[in-house]
């Protein structure tokens, strides 16, 4: 299945951060993945396989209806 994520969502990964923090906004997609844990502001650089693997859900997408 393939899953596309976009600059704005806002994603639940399957462990917390140490802040206690689950919860991350996209900031860059790509080869690598930027990414803000929306708790403590917190900025990680992940490659695509790791980013995709830690994502359990898109809580909210920023997409919407563009296509």
């Amino acid at each position: 299945m393939l899953v596309k994520y976009s600059v704005g969502d806002i994603v639940k990964t399957r462990k917390p951060h140490p802040c206690g923090g689950d919860e991350w906004e996209v900031m860059r997609t790509g080869v690598d993945f930027r990414i803000r844990c929306t708790k403590c502001g917190r900025v990680l650089m992940l490659p695509r396989p790791k980013f995709e693997k830690s994502v359990k859900k898109i809580i909210h997408s920023s997409a919407g209806d563009k296509s």
